[in-house]
Formats: C-alpha cells, sequence, structure tokens
C-alpha cells in the first residue's frame, strides 16, 4: 500500500461521505435549481458572515473569477512571490483579466500591512493601478503558514484607505481556524471575497466555493458561465462539500499532528536541512548538497512513500484523512531507511 503524501487533494470520499452525495437531491445549477447546492452556498456565506456564495469546480477558478470581477484591464493585484495565483494558476491573471502582477516577498508566504501599503503604485498614466490585494491562508509554497488576524486587518486597513479590494484565497483556511481558534466571520469581516477550497484536507472530491455580497457573486456567476463552469446536477458534488463541512473540520488537527511527527523525524536526518515551520500539515524541507530531490523521492517510492518535489533539493509532504497514524509511523520508518 502507497502512503500519498503527494498533497491533499488525493483524498477519495469517505463512506459516509458517498451515502451522503447518493442521496443528494439534485437539479439544473445554471437555472439555480439545484436545492443542494444551493443549501451549500448558502451555508457557506452565512459561515463567513457574507451575503451570497457560488459552488465552482475548482479554487483556480473561484480565485480567477475573483480576480476579474475585482479588477479591469491594465490593473494590478498585489499578492506574495509564493502565492498560488502566482505561482500555479498558469498566470490566468493575465489571460483572463489582463491584469498585472506586483509581487512583494513576505515571510514564508506572510505579508504585513507596512509592506502592501509601500507596494502601492502611485495614480500615473504610465503604471498600472493598485486595485486588488490578495493573501493565502494557509501559503501552500511557504510551508502551510498560517496568517495572524493582526495581519489581516492591518492589510484591511490598507485597502479601505486606499480604495483597493482584499481577496483570501482561502484554499486551506480550515487548517488555519483550527490552529488559531479565529472564527469564519471574523475573518470574513475582514475581506472583501474568499475562495473556500473542500476538495483538500476536508476530503471532498470536487469543487471550491467564492464568497462575498450579493452584487460581487452576480457578476461571479456570469463570469464562471463563460469560463465554462456552469454545471447541471452538481448537488452530487455540493452534498460532499456540506458532509466535509460538518464532519471533517475538527479532524484537521490529527493531519497537523502527523505533519509535526515527520518534521520531528526529519530534524533527526543528517541529510535534511532547513524544515520549514510546520504550523499545518504541509512539511517543506532541503536536502543537503549534492543530495537531489529526485533520487530521495525515488528511493522513498520503492519503500511505499509518495511525495513531491519542491524545487531540486526540496521535498513536500503534506498530511489528510487518507493518512493515518500506523501509516504515519511507517512513512517515518521509510525516511529512516534512506540512503542520504
Amino acid at each position: 500500500m502507497i502512503i500519498n503524501l503527494l498533497s491533499d487533494t488525493v483524498t477519495k470520499p469517505t463512506p459516509d461521505m458517498q451515502k451522503a452525495m447518493w442521496a443528494a437531491e439534485v437539479g439544473d445549477d445554471v437555472f439555480r435549481e439545484d436545492p443542494t447546492v444551493n443549501a451549500l452556498e448558502a451555508k457557506c456565506a452565512a459561515l463567513f458572515g457574507h451575503e451570497a456564495a457560488l459552488f465552482c469546480p475548482s479554487g483556480t477558478m473561484t480565485n480567477q473569477i475573483a480576480l476579474k470581477v475585482h479588477t479591469r484591464p491594465l490593473d494590478e493585484v498585489i499578492c506574495d512571490e509564493m502565492s498560488h495565483i502566482y505561482q500555479y494558476e498558469v498566470g490566468g491573471y493575465a489571460f483572463h483579466s489582463g491584469i498585472g502582477v506586483n509581487l512583494l516577498r513576505g515571510e514564508n508566504g506572510i505579508l504585513d500591512g507596512p509592506m502592501v501599503e509601500a507596494a502601492i503604485k502611485p495614480r500615473q498614466d504610465w503604471l498600472p493601478k493598485s486595485s486588488l490585494v490578495v493573501i493565502e491562508n494557509t501559503c501552500n509554497k511557504g510551508g502551510g503558514g498560517i496568517y495572524p488576524m493582526e495581519n489581516i486587518r492591518a492589510i484591511r486597513q490598507v485597502c479601505k484607505k486606499h480604495g483597493m479590494a482584499l481577496h483570501l484565497d482561502g484554499a486551506r483556511i480550515f487548517n488555519a481556524m483550527v490552529e488559531t481558534g479565529d472564527s469564519p466571520k471574523d475573518i470574513g469581516a475582514e475581506v472583501d471575497s474568499i475562495s473556500i477550497c473542500l476538495s483538500k484536507g476536508l476530503g471532498a472530491p470536487v469543487g471550491s466555493v467564492l464568497v462575498g455580497n450579493q452584487a460581487f457573486i452576480a457578476e461571479a456567476r456570469r463570469v464562471r458561465k463563460a469560463m465554462g463552469g456552469g454545471m447541471r446536477q452538481a448537488g452530487y458534488l455540493a452534498a460532499a462539500g456540506i458532509y466535509a463541512l460538518d464532519h471533517h473540520v475538527e479532524r484537521l488537527r490529527d493531519d497537523h499532528a502527523h505533519a509535526r511527527q515527520l518534521a520531528t523525524a526529519l530534524s533527526e536526518l543528517n541529510w535534511v536541512e532547513n524544515i520549514r515551520p510546520v504550523q499545518t500539515n504541509i512539511v517543506i524541507f532541503d536536502l543537503k548538497a549534492p543530495l537531489t530531490a529526485a533520487e530521495i523521492l525515488q528511493q522513498l517510492l520503492q519503500k511505499g512513500v509518495k511525495a513531491s518535489a519542491f524545487g531540486p533539493r526540496t521535498i513536500r509532504f503534506v498530511t489528510h484523512l487518507d493518512v493515518g497514524a500506523e501509516m504515519v509511523g511507517r512513512a517515518v520508518e521509510a525516511l529512516r531507511d534512506v540512503r542520504g
């Protein structure tokens, strides 16, 4: 059996989640007649204290819709250089929205208010208009780092001062909240829109939800259709999301404990260096030269552990609900057997 630490996107629906999916009442969501999709959207909007929400096939789509609705061509978005919208969405900000990016270097993907304010461009004919800030919580490439609420509030104040919007890429927002104890409504009050992923640690097979006010979501629905994201009997998928929100949030703590267990084991190995701070379910670490990620990953795969390269000498592990305590123990044994 393979212990799959490649990503938390590899999870399979649990038997109880499958039962909820097949029991779903469905309709045509493009006509807003799927009651289960409507229920998921209402649930997510209420959870974060916003007016409306929109169910989409992926987090990339929810992020790209948000960029499109919040900006106009020749604008720019301010974000950290590790942001998912910059690193892993195929340059969609340019393709869909005709905007630029103003990249900042935060601490493991985390920005603060003064950094953002210093990056805002003056209004000049030859400069793009700084109109949107995007923050990612948790930051994937930063090792699952959590955005402190004080940073979010400070960035929000900067955005208000300069008439800019603030979008939260909350792909792993529930991982953050179970650690900090911050409430969804507290976070929702500080941002104009939120992208919530259901298919990572929460364990649903497909889908993300975009949250915002009524006017924002009305326009987002039109953009979703233009991007090919209008779905029909999507309630089967929405039911998995509802089940995940009801049953899989608190158990994220187990994933975090397993990530810390892996990090502890890595800290004892003489071929490992620079383990990023482990706050949630992501472990990123570097290898001592001349080792390469490819050769270590090959050894691990031969021992039944699958993971991903995050650079020539960098590896990422991600824990999730399909990797239990016994499997983590086996992964630790495999690490100890690696020839570094």
